[in-house]
């Protein structure tokens, strides 16, 4: 009698602990997605899907495509037409439409955040041309290892200081907060290369409303103090390339008005010189050339009420709440920045500049 009480708790403890794996699936039964692209048609969502898809000698790429009222209604209808199960959380590259951009990714972005289907890492870009064009070229030059597009983000691979990263949780973020928006990298198909990067999209409250260039990109970063280690200036009298960026800030509200004054520290190398520059005009010229575009592109995102920089973030403490949701229409199209920049040239090389 006792044995038999033994082996039906067995049984009970076996049959709780196997339930947790009974809508379980092989791997090898699964599709695991790495870029997924979304584009509007006749107020439908259409979603195309790269698709590693490994044989037993190389690994090829699959491009498969379907359109949806919403994005896990598309990805429905094409699980149901594969011979594998769809998963979505190795998706690590979201390219979307222009045209759907400058309409809003509110609804999209949102429904990423509340199916979790889509790591909220996972990083955002906008395409310059038509989806369905941009994944056939990509289709005919990736390499078989199907990573090429994250490649072009990965810090440890082919990603450039003047390239934007934004995941899918900073871009929902954005959209519901008071005093922060986004930029997000602009792509298209490139002539020689395979993607060819144009400069970031300014992203209002989940809406494109304006563009920079690359150059105001990487303002951008050292603002947030992304390494901009790498990128090099060329300037009249000389080249040089950063090394090392910092930034400091100091904010204050005088008459209601917001004051911001920014420092930006840089050290740079020294890589090519034309004729005999001095290190003090070089180092002036560097200053003025980024001080000059960094008003540029302020003037232009501050008219678009655009707060891709988040300086709103320094105001926080200093302005009330009420007053704060107001913060892109009220202060920040009066705030007053003033940006300086400071340059330390690490060495000169095997050169012998002339002294101050």
């Amino acid at each position: 009698m006792r044995t038999n009480s033994l082996k039906i708790l067995i049984i009970l403890c076996a049959l709780f602990l196997l339930s947790g794996c009974w809508d379980t699936k092989d791997i090898n039964h699964r599709s695991l997605p790495i870029v997924m692209g979304v584009a509007m048609e006749d107020d439908q969502y259409k979603v195309h899907l790269q698709i590693p898809d490994p044989s037993p000698t190389t690994m090829k790429v699959r491009i498969v495509s379907e359109t949806g009222e919403t994005v896990s209604k598309a990805v429905d209808k094409l699980s149901a037409n594969l011979e594998s199960s769809i998963n979505l959380l190795h998706v690590k590259v979201i390219v979307i439409d222009k045209e759907l951009a400058k309409k809003g990714v509110k609804d999209l972005i949102s429904g990423f955040m509340r199916s979790r289907d889509v790591s909220p890492k996972a990083l955002v870009v906008i395409s310059d041309e038509e989806i369905e064009p941009f994944f056939s070229n990509l289709k005919n030059t990736t390499e078989p290892q199907s990573t090429t597009l994250f490649d072009f983000f990965d810090k440890n691979a082919g990603w450039n200081p003047e390239i934007a990263l934004t995941r899918v949780w900073q871009v929902y973020r954005s959209i519901h907060s008071y005093t922060r928006d986004v930029a997000l990298p602009i792509i298209k198909s490139g002539d020689s290369t395979i993607i060819e990067h144009l400069g970031s999209a300014v992203i209002k409250k989940g809406k494109m409303v304006e563009q920079i260039n690359t150059e105001e990109t990487l303002l951008v970063n050292a603002f947030y103090e992304e390494s901009t280690y790498g990128k090099v200036e060329v300037m009249d009298e000389a080249t040089v390339m950063i090394v090392k960026n910092s930034m400091d800030h100091k904010s204050q509200v005088i008459d209601q008005v917001p004051y911001l004054n920014s420092k930006l520290h840089l050290k740079v190398v020294l890589l090519e010189t034309k004729g005999n520059p001095t290190v003090k005009e070089i180092r002036t010229s560097l200053e003025t050339l980024l001080t000059n575009r960094f008003n540029e592109m302020f003037t232009k995102i501050q008219e678009s009420e655009a707060d891709i920089l988040g300086v709103g973030q320094y105001f926080r403490t200093q302005i009330p709440k009420e007053k704060l949701k107001k913060w892109r229409s009220t202060q920040y199209p009066n705030l007053r920045i003033d940006i300086e920049v400071h340059t330390v040239i690490q060495n000169e090389g095997q050169l012998k500049l002339m002294t101050d």
